[in-house]
């Protein structure tokens, strides 16, 4: 049988641990297996590779990183196939010989195939994984949950497996967060859907793989995201406690952004409740952390955009009108849409708090304007959130049908069919 360039049989690559060390690309184990292969000493192994015997050392002994180039070199001059290696050779190779070489390599490999193994996470696990959960966030806006769901929770088995295979390596505490991440996002996917079951489900595993991470803002943030959920689904008792675990993950000097936002999501909980003391007090002192954010120079992670007077005032709108205090609402929503330019779904879900504003302000035309507007938005992105406070604007208007009204109930119906 032939050898390759540097005096090695294919059948060498086939060896359990040299096949093992191609796969995961552990030049310490290749080279040390070549070097055994030939019997050479490592000053011998440092002549032939052509660097000194001490940086030799190191790479044996796991103390010395190496590029791709120099990768490339070594395998090169000790006549390892390098596509083997996974990292392709921008000189290429001969195809004819990769062709035999692999079918000769395969039938050696027969009769002791090692055993497959995946590659342990490395510096660039937890920023991969964060990448797709990104690209997911930003293809939403625009995109029906449903053509998002699976593959979000396909992520989410991807990021705990990655974080299993990270266990014992040092990038598993950057691994950790990826896991909460991407399963705050898979929540709420599935809150928009109105699979409310779910939703609470991955928002709680969220807040538990955030804790394991011992990251107390995420965590904060999850149980922030969560209440916000539960308030939303007419438990702001419920909410409101969850607010309370959120501010004492912050620590004693919480970043201003966490703290206007926690307190935009409690003076909603407190709305929800009929406390007109405890709304507006929390608007307060959301008012007070936003004055203070907009002298920080960014926002802490995982929060992305600074928590600026115009999130503030879509908070009080939204405060206003559970409060039932419309004139104050609109004029909120008019500040709010002065500097936020909300995607489209959330858009239709604006559309329909400035609705309810508008009819319990005895605009009945003009909220149902709005309202229908949102419907179209709820039907053309599959909102099942959009098309659920479509039905409960709906629900709460008691006055006479007018022509507008029926006009938006046959549009109402038929997107039961």
């Amino acid at each position: 049988m032939g050898h390759d360039g540097n005096g090695l049989q294919p059948e060498f690559w086939a060896r359990p641990r040299v096949a093992t060390a191609l796969a995961e690309c552990d030049m310490a184990a290749l080279l040390d297996e070549v070097r055994s292969a030939h019997g050479w000493t490592q000053s011998q192994l440092a002549h032939a590779v052509g660097y000194s015997q001490s940086w030799v050392s190191k790479i044996l002994r796991g103390q010395q990183m190496l590029s791709v180039d120099q990768i490339r070199d070594i395998a090169r001059t000790l006549g390892v196939p390098q596509y083997l290696l996974r990292i392709g050779d921008r000189g290429g190779e001969d195809p004819t010989k990769r062709r035999d070489f692999s079918k000769v390599a395969f039938l050696a490999a027969l009769p002791v195939a090692p055993s497959i193994s995946y590659r342990a996470a490395d510096e660039t696990t937890a920023s991969s994984l964060a990448a797709i959960t990104g690209a997911q966030r930003r293809l939403e806006s625009d995109t029906p949950a449903r053509e998002l769901a699976r593959g979000a929770v396909a992520h989410v088995e991807l990021t705990k497996r990655a974080l299993a295979r990270s266990a014992e390596t040092p990038f598993a505490v950057e691994v950790c967060p990826t896991v909460s991440e991407a399963a705050g996002f898979a929540a709420w996917l599935h809150a928009d859907m109105q699979d409310i079951g779910t939703a609470r489900m991955f928002y709680r595993f969220a807040v538990d793989s955030a804790r394991r991470a011992e990251h107390g803002l995420l965590e904060a943030y999850m149980l922030g995201s969560l209440a916000a959920f539960e308030i939303d689904h007419d438990d702001p008792q419920l909410g409101l406690s969850m607010v309370a675990q959120a501010r004492a993950q912050t620590g004693s000097h919480p970043p201003p952004t966490a703290r206007a936002w926690l307190s935009c999501i409690e003076a909603l909980g407190h709305a929800a409740r009929h406390d007109v003391h405890g709304a507006l007090r929390c608007l307060r002192e959301a008012e007070l952390a936003v004055a203070a954010s907009e002298r920080a120079e960014s926002p802490p992670w995982p929060w992305v955009f600074p928590f600026d007077p115009g999130k503030l005032a879509g908070y009080r709108a939204l405060v206003m009108v559970r409060l039932g205090r419309p004139q104050d609402a609109v004029a909120a929503f008019a500040e709010s849409l002065v500097s936020v330019r909300p995607a489209a779904k959330q858009q239709a879900l604006l559309m329909l708090e400035i609705a309810t504003a508008r009819r319990m302000a005895g605009e009945v035309d003009e909220a149902f304007t709005l309202a229908q507007e949102a419907l179209k938005a709820g039907v053309v992105y599959s909102s099942e959130r959009v098309l659920q406070r479509v039905r409960r604007f709906r629900r709460d208007y008691e006055g006479p049908p007018s022509l507008l009204v029926r006009e938006f109930d046959d549009r109402l119906r038929s997107t039961a069919v």
